[in-house]
C-alpha cells in the first residue's frame, strides 16, 4: 500500500529526477498540458446550453453556465464600445489591468467573422481561448514550481472547481500572474516575480497577499533584501498599470475601490449567510455600514494568527503554505464568495498541501456549492418555477461546507508545518538536508543524512545539490535559509541542548 499513496505512482524515485525523461513523446509536462486542453473541452461542452440557448434567466442557473463575460458584454456597454471602461462615467467595477484585458477582448471578437451573428458569443469565446491559454500556463508554471513532485500539478489540470468556474470571469489572468511570479521567486529573482505580483495585483487584489507570506520568511531570517525587492516590483508594476488612468479619468479608476468598500454581504460569504439564515428567524441582519469593519477586522485576526504560527514555529513554513493560508483567510472572510474564487486556491493548495485525499474532498464540496448558489439566484430569477427552486437551507448549508472544507485544508496545511516530515514536498526535495519523521524523545524533531548519499543513489553528481532546493523550492533565498529571530535562536539552541 506505501507504493500507492504517493500520487498512486508508488514512491519518487531516480526516473523522476527534473529535466531527466524517457524517449517517449509524452513528457510530464506534455501531458499535462494535454489533460489541461481536454478540460477545457469538457468545460466549453458545460457551457454549451447557454453557447446554443443564450444566457438568459432563469435557464443560465438551472444549466450552470452562467458568465460575467456574457452579462457584462452588454450591462457594461462593451457592445457599443469596446474601451467602454475608460469612458467618461465608465461604471466597470473591476481594477484597471482588468479593464484592459476585458476591452481588448471586445476588439478582437468584433473582428471575428460571425461576430455580427451572435456578438456575445463571440466575445465569450475569445475571452474562453485567453483562459484556456492562462490555464494550461499556470500548470505548466506550477509543475515546474512543484520540484521533483510535477506531477502535482495534475490537480490544476483537472480540477473540478476550474472547469466549472474558469470560464465565469477573468480571474484566471490573476491567477497565472501569481503562478509564474512565484516561480520566478523560487528561481531567485524577486524584482521580476514583484513586476507579476504587481500585474496579477492589478488584475485581482488577491495576489497582493504574498507579501505577507514572504515578511513572514524575511522576519524569521532576518533576510530583507528579497522581500523589499519583490516588494518593490510590486509596486512599480501596480503603477505603471494604475497611474495612467488615475491621472486621466479618476472618477472610473476608483469606481472598483468605491464599489468594494460600501458593498453589502456579497453572495455565499459568511456575512451573507448569516443574513439569510437572520431574515428566516427574524434576527438581526448585519448592514453594509458595518460590514467593512467586520470582514477587514476579521481577516486582519486571521492575519495576525498566521503571522504569530509562521514566525513562531519550530520549521521555517514553505512559501507556498504560508500563500494558501493567507488567501484561504481572505476568501473565508471576504465580503463575498463568488463561485470562481476557488480558482484563486487551486495551484496554492497543489503546491501547499499536494495530497490527492485532501484535494478531492475540498473539490467535491466545492462543486456542490458551486450548484448550490445557481439554484439560490434562479429561486428569484424571472421565468423560474417553484418545482425547479431549493430551499435557503441547502444553500446555506452549502457556504457552511464550502467553509468547513477550506478550514480543513487550512488545518492540513498548519499540520504540515508542525510536522514537516508529513509534508509530502520536503519528503520529495533531493537537497542536503532529508525530513523523517524523528525517533521517539528525539529532541530535533528532524533527522539529517548525507546530501552525497541522497545525490549517489539519485543519480546526481554531488556537486549539482548546490543548486537544488533544500528545504523549499519556491523559497529562493529563504530556501534552507538560517533563523535569525532571537526567539527563534534561543528555541533551536535549547533543542539542541535537549537533544545532546
Amino acid at each position: 500500500m506505501r507504493r500507492l499513496r504517493e500520487g498512486l505512482g508508488g514512491p519518487v524515485g531516480r526516473h523522476t529526477v527534473p529535466g531527466r525523461t524517457g524517449g517517449s513523446f509524452f513528457t510530464p509536462l506534455r501531458v499535462m498540458i494535454l489533460l489541461t486542453t481536454l478540460s477545457a473541452v469538457v468545460a466549453v461542452l458545460l457551457k454549451t446550453p447557454c453557447r446554443l440557448g443564450g444566457w438568459g434567466q432563469p435557464e443560465v442557473y438551472y444549466a450552470g453556465c452562467y458568465s460575467d463575460w456574457a452579462a457584462l458584454y452588454g450591462g457594461r456597454g462593451f457592445a457599443e464600445d469596446p474601451f467602454a471602461p475608460f469612458a467618461a462615467g465608465a461604471g466597470f467595477e473591476y481594477p484597471v489591468l482588468m479593464s484592459v484585458v476585458a476591452s481588448i477582448a471586445a476588439v478582437v471578437s468584433g473582428m471575428l467573422p460571425f461576430s455580427d451573428l451572435n456578438p456575445t458569443l463571440a466575445y465569450w469565446d475569445v475571452n474562453f481561448l485567453l483562459t484556456a491559454v492562462l490555464w494550461i500556463v499556470t500548470v505548466v508554471v506550477t509543475a515546474r514550481s512543484a520540484g521533483r513532485r510535477p506531477w502535482d500539478a495534475v490537480m490544476v489540470a483537472v480540477a473540478p472547481g476550474i472547469i466549472l468556474a474558469g470560464s465565469v470571469n477573468w480571474d484566471l489572468w490573476a491567477v497565472a500572474l501569481l503562478a509564474v511570479g512565484m516561480w520566478l521567486f523560487g528561481g531567485r529573482r524577486p524584482l521580476l516575480a514583484g513586476l507579476f505580483f504587481g500585474l496579477g495585483a492589478a488584475m485581482k487584489l488577491y495576489p497582493l497577499l504574498i507579501l505577507g507570506a514572504l515578511l513572514i520568511l524575511a522576519v524569521r531570517s532576518r533576510r530583507w533584501a528579497p522581500f523589499l525587492w519583490a516588494t518593490l516590483g510590486t509596486v512599480i508594476a501596480w503603477l505603471a498599470v494604475n497611474l495612467p488612468m488615475m491621472i486621466g479619468n479618476l472618477a472610473a479608476w476608483s469606481v472598483f475601490f468605491t464599489f468594494s468598500g460600501e458593498r453589502g454581504p456579497g453572495l455565499s460569504s459568511v456575512w451573507h449567510a448569516w443574513n439569510v439564515t437572520m431574515g428566516r428567524i427574524g434576527g438581526p441582519e448585519i448592514r453594509a455600514e458595518d460590514l467593512s469593519l467586520l470582514a477587514y477586522g476579521a481577516f486582519f485576526l486571521a492575519c495576525a494568527a498566521i503571522f504569530a504560527l509562521g514566525v513562531g514555529c519550530r520549521y521555517r513554513p514553505r512559501l507556498a503554505q504560508l500563500t494558501f493560508l493567507v488567501v484561504a483567510a481572505f476568501v473565508l472572510c471576504n465580503k463575498v464568495y463568488s463561485p470562481q474564487f476557488v480558482v484563486w486556491l487551486v495551484p496554492l493548495a497543489a503546491l501547499a498541501v499536494p495530497r490527492w485525499r485532501d484535494f478531492l474532498i475540498w473539490q467535491f464540496v466545492e462543486v456542490l456549492h458551486f450548484w448550490a448558489i445557481w439554484m439560490y439566484l434562479a429561486k428569484g430569477a424571472s421565468g423560474s418555477e417553484v418545482q425547479h427552486s431549493m430551499d435557503d437551507t441547502f444553500y446555506v448549508l452549502a457556504i457552511l461546507g464550502h467553509m468547513a472544507a477550506t478550514l480543513y485544508l487550512m488545518g492540513r496545511v498548519v499540520e504540515q508545518m508542525l510536522a514537516p516530515w508529513d509534508d509530502p514536498v520536503r519528503a520529495s526535495l533531493p537537497g542536503g538536508r532529508i525530513w523523517t519523521r524523528p525517533a521517539a524523545g528525539a529532541g530535533s524533531g528532524r533527522g539529517l543524512e548525507a546530501a552525497a548519499a541522497r545525490m549517489e543513489h539519485l543519480g546526481f553528481d554531488a556537486t549539482e545539490a548546490e543548486r537544488l532546493p533544500v528545504d523549499d523550492p519556491l523559497g529562493g533565498h529563504y530556501d534552507d535559509a538560517p533563523d535569525r529571530a532571537p526567539w527563534l535562536v534561543r528555541r533551536h539552541r535549547e533543542a539542541a541542548r535537549t537533544a545532546w
